[in-house]
């Protein structure tokens, strides 16, 4: 698909949410709870994925969503970009997923779901519309799609693969309402 055929996606997964709603054997949730929305990632991304798969098998069941489409990061343009975003992510392969979605945001627009918060801080300091994984829960639970008890048992589950999220289940339903996200 070239770049100026890409439909636009309304989110932009980083590495971090689709590896553990994956090792968390979850990726089926995800789904269903995007499933009205145009997702998309990077092939940086499925790249991070993929180099995972040796440590974590279960990686391996992120690489060919359906749901999810991969942005071209090609022209030059996009591949400017790209190098901006890295560097302001700090050089490095570490951060190079972040610096990717971003610069496909930046291409294609969307909102950019990590839960990575120096990301999150570096891209909103630079006008990306960039959320986590309770946002996109807490959504999920506006719309009906999850109840606040299922939410708070993802987000258990999604702790249980040691990822970083900011409250844990018990404190879901406090934490957004202090938050004005349900």
């Amino acid at each position: 698909m070239s770049e100026s055929n890409i439909q636009r996606p309304t989110l932009l997964f980083d590495t971090t949410v689709l590896s553990h709603f994956a090792r968390a054997d979850r990726l089926d949730v995800l789904s269903d709870l995007v499933i009205a929305e145009r997702c998309g990632t990077t092939e940086v991304v499925k790249h991070e994925l993929r180099q995972g798969t040796a440590q974590y098998p279960a990686l391996a069941d992120a690489l060919d969503l359906s749901w999810l489409d991969i942005i071209p990061l090609e022209s030059a343009e996009a591949l400017v970009s790209f190098a901006k975003w890295a560097r302001r992510m700090g050089m490095g392969d570490r951060n190079l997923g972040e610096a990717s979605v971003f610069a496909a945001a930046e291409q294609c627009g969307g909102t950019v779901i990590t839960d990575d918060r120096d990301a999150v801080r570096v891209g909103r300091a630079h006008g990306i519309d960039v959320h986590g994984t309770v946002w996109l829960l807490a959504g999920a639970c506006r719309n009906g799609k999850l109840t606040e008890v299922s939410a708070s048992t993802l987000i258990d589950t999604l702790r249980a693969t040691n990822m970083r999220l900011p409250c844990t289940g018990a404190e879901f339903g406090s934490f957004v309402r202090a938050h004005g996200l349900l």
